[in-house]
């Protein structure tokens, strides 16, 4: 498979969805989360979708509203419907929900765990299982792990002000890591005294 994973800048992009079922629905949302302007092919809006900002329009319209998109989403249940809009779409980035592989973009299952984003693509094989798996990642990662997250970006921001070498960085970040002390902080959720051992500990090496 000639796939590759990546994350697309959606603000105020164009975003065209056919269908407006389970699939069109949760699909609309988070695209409208994203900031991009969202218009629904169909004959209703759902609620929630109209307070968040999306459009409805009529199927008879698509091919209007397809040269206007940045991105189709084809989502209807009908197949032969979706393939009669693959066609009109050439040329635009694709995502077919009834085939993946067919489109040029997956839309994974995807969540958040603090500022973590995870997402999970089965090749189309089994959402079912994307969804199991979805919950055994969110007992895996703990609120230490996501606070060492934090702590990082604090570390690192304070490094690049005073250190030039990036490998010399890369081996305080991972001392940090690794640190016993302050694994034993962030268990306890004590990140501005994990932020404070860090200062004290950079400027006592960095002779600051």
């Amino acid at each position: 498979m000639s796939l590759t994973p990546l994350f697309l800048e959606m603000n105020d992009k164009n975003v065209l969805i056919a269908g407006s079922g389970e699939v069109g629905t949760r699909r609309a949302i988070r695209f409208l989360e994203s900031g991009a302007n969202v218009i629904l092919l169909g004959s209703m809006l759902p609620i929630e979708l109209l307070k968040l900002g999306a459009s409805l329009k009529p199927m008879n319209e698509a091919e209007e509203w397809v040269k206007w998109a940045d991105l189709v989403v084809l989502a209807t249940g009908d197949t032969q419907l979706n393939q009669r809009l693959s066609n009109l779409a050439k040329g635009k980035l694709l995502n077919r929900a009834d085939h993946p592989v067919k489109g040029d973009i997956i839309v994974p299952s995807s969540f958040f765990i603090g500022d973590v984003q995870i997402c999970i693509f089965t090749q189309g094989k089994s959402p079912l299982m994307a969804r199991e798996l979805r919950k055994r990642i969110e007992k895996i990662i703990t609120k230490d792990d996501i606070l060492q997250i934090e702590l990082q970006d604090f570390t690192r921001k304070l490094l690049k002000n005073e250190v030039k070498d990036q490998k010399k960085r890369k081996y305080y970040l991972s001392h940090i890591l690794k640190d016993e002390k302050i694994k034993e902080l962030l268990k306890e959720g004590k990140l501005v005294n994990a932020k404070t051992y860090v200062d004290n500990f950079l400027r006592k090496s960095l002779n600051l």
